[in-house]
């Protein structure tokens, strides 16, 4: 291959990933094709999660700058289940039907009483996994075998994703 052309495939490498750097990134990548039904499968929930990763917590908050619990679980059954969830916890309690602890599926509600009056929600992974906007670290995965969450369970509901 001569320098000509090796320089020709440079310049052409550079400028498409000059182009592709200069695009804009939406809000929320595309749902991956293979993920198009509406439900909150395990991979699904975990594709939304490395997108929001990390992104601190902030009461009231709905953006990469900062959302809190409830507004991460409504938009996650808003981007993955196309379902339109209530803004706050309380009002996400009163959807749904009780499910015995053990007996999760991704995407079910899972409570928490962290407090004399205040709550907590994340969405299941489906095994003792859940994925949660944390006041302290932000959007993380957690375990309901932590001491921590073990101690402030309260309950599991079921809001049809299917």
């Amino acid at each position: 291959m001569s320098w000509m052309t090796q320089i020709f495939r440079l310049l052409l490498l550079g400028g498409s990933l000059w182009l592709v750097g200069c695009s804009s990134k939406p809000e929320l990548p595309a749902v991956p094709a293979q993920a198009s039904s509406n439900s909150l499968s395990a991979e699904r929930l975990l594709w939304l999660y490395a997108d929001w990763e990390g992104v601190p917590y902030r009461l009231g908050g709905m953006s990469k700058k900062g959302i809190d619990c409830s507004g991460f679980t409504l938009l996650v059954y808003r981007d993955l289940a196309a379902k339109a969830l209530p803004r706050t916890v309380e009002e996400q309690l009163e959807l749904g039907e009780p499910v015995a602890k053990g007996k999760q599926r991704p995407g079910d509600l899972i409570f928490f009483k962290t407090g004399w009056s205040t709550r907590h929600v994340g969405v299941s992974l489906g095994d003792q996994r859940f994925v949660h906007a944390s006041t302290s670290q932000g959007v993380m995965i957690s375990s309901l075998t932590n001491s921590y969450w073990k101690q402030k369970f309260w309950q599991i509901r079921r809001y049809d994703s299917r």
